[in-house]
């Protein structure tokens, strides 16, 4: 080769692969206008040559789209308080590239590799972490490379050199230029040799090289005698030489001289305007790679879910004895399945985690699942198995089916689980587990329910108390102390003054009479409707005196106790969008009527802010697995006789996020579908706006026969040997209650797939008579369902009827207008669902309606508090009667849940222990630290 070398402008391929990258950030943003490319670069002190590179770095990121920020930290910050920076910048979503500037100027002794290291190899975007630089070593360049030596190897393809089968001297062998750039050369099959301070004979290796790349940080060092003839020269070198003609007394010059390199090399890259601008360009190359792959992430379809192998034995053994023989994945690992970030999850040991509601403003783009909900019959007390076959459905549709599908279960109360019912985890070989933890404390929430109820009560009688006793201006003047001198109204009391029409925020401008209408809120003892609670089953708390201690004096009433899982906590939470709609429901929880009629407000007595701490934690969802490794949302329990009966709409809020528009999200409703199926509907859809698709019914031969006149079922007790022989005649007697609850499915306009739920002395002619009368009553299919004893397998024949039902239209309906009277309403419920013919009212009930009418509550919907074990009213009544008369006892408000209950005969919200309840068989294991007698 004669003349000069050719120059590889770095400058000019640097512009052009930020070209192509600012079209690569459009065209990624077209798909998801909201998505944006995040890079942070991570400054320790203000060095002015590291601030020079930072400033380069961010000018090029804003040309291509990409969002830079610049985290400058002081000198004086610590080793700890960095890698805190750096951890968290590697859980924020919005992040896809780290960059920690080098050198780092601190006052304190920090660790610049452990720094290095401490950045997640995901967002490594300059590729200098010892995973990323494992990878490259071992031939996998798949993760991020170095950007200098990625730069120089970019350079020479430009050129046109084949780099395959060249000989390459590397001179130098740096951790950031030199042994990368050798590897790369490799990987790009040239042979390499590396040189250093040590190598012999080096001007003879480097006349050698096809292509000499030099990175040692000596001016000049390698002249033109060192350069084969036509050889391809990078120079990576960058050095400050003093110039006497340069304004700044020095110019910038590389480790090879140029002036000679030139009249022998091919090419030749200049300093500056070579590797330089080329550093800068791949970095931003790989921040975009990174942004391509969370994006990508982002918006897959299907989750890379690892399903547990299920290795049912027979006879299948007890609950707890399955759970325990199958081990949970780490829930970590599940979250980051199903496409949580790990700023979204906060983990309860290995087996649980509250998810942030973050997640939703991550996901408000993405299209929502097809949303199923899980209903039964008019259940025996055994209890028909409906979270069973909902998890045997989530298994079956995730483990077998492969498509993206969440659980989402309310969580079990444990006054059940130590009195005579159990848990609540499902069973057989279709659970959530671990069942011990999901059946117990779980993470708190219905204790943080417990402690915000009771200190809103505790208040409650306090400030009747306090109003009892003092004057008007002593109230008014301890509500509102002088502190150093000066009253101030707390947010809250503001809030008082705004809805009593007083306009003042100065509390020493309020008159006389201001005084007692600002601090009295009068209320009326009799109509207090705010009760304790506590999460155990005792029938000695249904009925007590409260304020019987001389202090006091006198002030005492006739209370009760309700199970903690009846609170309007409960429900709010169940019911809440987001916090600050939990805060604004909150607020507005009645809980008394003043003397004249109006009613009483959490927010009056000044407790919103209080309860909202309390319950801050508590609305996050909780994440647990199935026995077949799923997931599974489990959050809120309100009950379904009382309160509405279902999970909260954040989890399934999350849950069809999460899923996608393929996946699903299967939710139950407590006890039948005259109860918690219809409370679903016409309360929790109403409130979240969505329509389910699908609605299973859970059934079992067992139930049928009860309601054709079977003899009674009681648990611990054998069952009539009517349950366990052939009886077809018994079963076809039963039938109009199944077809009740088919009904009720179609009256919100959803396609109902019946689901057997097979019990042992079942027999195929029985499953047949009900498959038959269920196709026959408008079903859109009718299933056997062996998930119990089979896992996801034995509900394969209802994930794929469920996956058919829910390709239909969406024709779902609420079953009434608000604008109906609460009567009518009332009345529409009992004979649409429960094929009453009308509702009547008590004298009291009637009273209580045109009190709310009066308070502004008449245009909420209505849960109708009545019993689980019949359609009727009458627990004693099966089948499914018609044309009956419904009594409703009493009405009162849940104004901060949002709905009127209705109180259909005596509903006890305090359940009590048996002769010999579950606890008998409770213990701890204390060597193994296991539970032992649980299911």
């Amino acid at each position: 080769m004669t003349g000069e070398a050719k120059i590889i402008s770095g400058t000019l391929v640097a512009k052009n692969i930020r070209e192509e990258l600012c079209r690569e950030v459009k065209s990624l943003r077209a798909s998801n206008e909201h998505f944006v490319p995040g890079l942070r670069i991570v400054q320790v002190g203000g060095r002015e040559d590291s601030n020079v590179y930072i400033r380069m770095k961010i000018k090029a990121a804003t040309e291509i789209g990409i969002n830079a920020l610049h985290v400058q930290l002081p000198r004086s910050i610590t080793e700890l308080e960095l890698l805190d920076k750096v951890r968290e910048l590697n859980a924020d979503p919005q992040v896809h590239g780290i960059i920690v500037q080098m050198p780092l100027d601190c006052d304190t002794q920090i660790d610049a590799h452990r720094v290095a290291d401490a950045v997640s190899p995901a967002k490594d975007v300059d590729g200098l972490h010892t995973l990323n630089e494992g990878r490259l070593a071992t031939g996998d360049l798949s993760g991020f490379l170095p950007c200098t030596p990625w730069g120089c190897i970019e350079l020479i393809r430009r050129t046109g050199v084949e780099i395959a089968g060249a000989h390459a001297v590397v001179l130098g062998r740096s951790k950031i230029v030199g042994t990368p750039a050798a590897e790369l050369l490799k990987w790009n099959n040239a042979t390499v040799t590396v040189c250093h301070s040590k190598t012999r004979n080096l001007e003879e290796i480097t006349r050698s090289a096809d292509i000499l790349l030099v990175g040692i940080g000596v001016p000049e060092m390698v002249k033109g005698s060192w350069i084969k003839p036509g050889a391809v020269v990078i120079d990576c070198g960058i050095n400050c030489k003093p110039d006497a003609s340069k304004a700044s007394g020095t110019r910038l010059v590389g480790d090879v001289d140029y002036e000679q390199a030139k009249l022998v090399a091919g090419y030749l890259t200049p300093v500056p305007g070579g590797v330089g601008p080329m550093t800068v360009a791949m970095l931003m190359k790989n921040t975009v790679k990174s942004a391509v792959k969370a994006a990508a992430r982002a918006n897959r379809k299907s989750w890379s879910l690892q399903p547990l192998p299920l290795r049912p034995v027979r006879p299948v053994p007890s609950d707890i004895l399955i759970a325990r023989a199958q081990r949970p994945k780490h829930i970590g690992n599940l979250a980051e399945e199903i496409g949580l970030e790990p700023n979204e999850v906060s983990l309860y040991g290995s087996n649980k985690a509250k998810i942030s509601l973050n997640v939703l403003q991550r996901l408000r783009t993405r299209q929502a699942g097809n949303y199923v909900v899980v209903a039964g019959i008019t259940p025996t007390p055994l209890g028909e198995g409906k979270t069973t076959t909902l998890m045997g459905l989530v298994q079956a549709l995730g483990a077998h089916r492969q498509r993206n599908v969440v659980a989402a279960l309310r969580q079990p109360s444990q006054g059940p689980t130590f009195g005579i019912k159990g848990g609540a985890a499902g069973g057989g070989y279709a659970q959530v587990i671990p069942m011990e933890e999901f059946n117990l404390h779980l993470t708190g929430d219905i204790h943080a329910v417990s402690a915000a109820n009771n200190l809103l009560a505790a208040q409650l009688d306090t400030r009747i108390f306090h109003e009892a006793t003092q004057t008007d201006k002593a109230l008014y003047q301890r509500l509102v102390p002088s502190v150093k001198g000066q009253r101030k109204f707390s947010p809250i009391q503001l809030r008082r003054l705004q809805r009593l029409g007083i306009g003042k925020t100065n509390p020493d401008e309020l008159t006389e009479a201001e005084y007692g209408k600002f601090a009295r809120l009068d209320i009326d003892p009799e109509t207090i409707m705010w009760e304790r609670v506590v999460d155990i089953n005792d029938r000695y708390l249904r009925d007590i005196t409260i304020g019987q201690s001389p202090t006091e004096k006198g002030l005492s009433r006739k209370t009760r106790f309700s199970i903690a899982v009846a609170s309007e906590i409960m429900a709010v939470l169940a019911l809440s969008g987001c916090l600050a709609d939990m805060k604004k429901r909150l607020g507005e929880m009645v809980v008394a009527f003043n003397k004249s009629g109006q009613p009483v407000t959490a927010d009056d007595l000044g407790v919103t802010g209080a309860l909202a701490v309390l319950l801050k934690d508590a609305l996050e969802p909780n994440l647990m697995q199935s026995l077949e490794g799923t997931p599974v949302l489990v959050h809120a329990g309100p009950f379904a006789n009382i309160a509405h009966g279902c999970n909260s709409i954040i989890a399934d809020e999350i849950g069809l996020k999460l899923v996608g528009s393929e996946g699903f999200v299967c939710t139950e409703a407590g006890f039948g579908s005259d109860i918690g199926m219809e409370k679903f509907c016409n309360i929790k859809c109403r409130n979240s706006g969505r329509h389910p698709d699908a609605m299973v019914l859970v059934t079992t031969v067992r139930a049928i026969k009860m309601h054709g006149g079977g003899a009674p079922v009681t648990p611990g007790a054998p069952l009539n040997k009517q349950y366990t022989e052939e009886n077809l005649e018994l079963l076809e007697q039963g039938l109009p209650n199944l077809l009740q609850h088919i009904s009720n499915g179609q009256a919100f306009g959803m396609p109902v797939i019946v689901s057997i739920n097979a019990h042992v002395a079942d027999t195929p002619a029985e499953h047949k008579l009900l498959k038959d009368a269920a196709l026959k009553a408008g079903a859109f299919a009718a299933v056997v369902s062996t998930h119990w004893s089979d896992g996801g397998a034995g509900a394969v024949p209802l994930a794929d009827a469920v996956i058919e039902a829910c390709k239909l239209p969406n024709k779902f309906k609420l079953l009434y207008d608000l604008e109906l009277p609460l009567v009518d309403k009332m009345n529409k419920i009992a004979q649409t669902m429960y094929g009453a013919a009308k509702v009547e009212l008590s004298k009291e009930a009637l009273e209580q309606v045109q009190r709310l009418i009066d308070a502004g509550f008449g245009k909420l919907p209505v849960c109708m508090s009545k019993t689980s074990g019949s359609v009727t009213g009458d627990a004693s009544i099966k089948g499914a009667p018609k044309g009956f008369t419904l009594n409703v006892e009493n009405v009162y408000v849940s104004a901060g849940a949002g709905f009127v209950v209705a109180m259909c005969g005596d509903i006890t919200k305090m359940p009590g222990l048996s002769t010999r309840p579950a606890i008998y068989d409770i213990d701890l294991n204390t060597e193994t630290g296991q539970i032992e007698g649980l299911f």
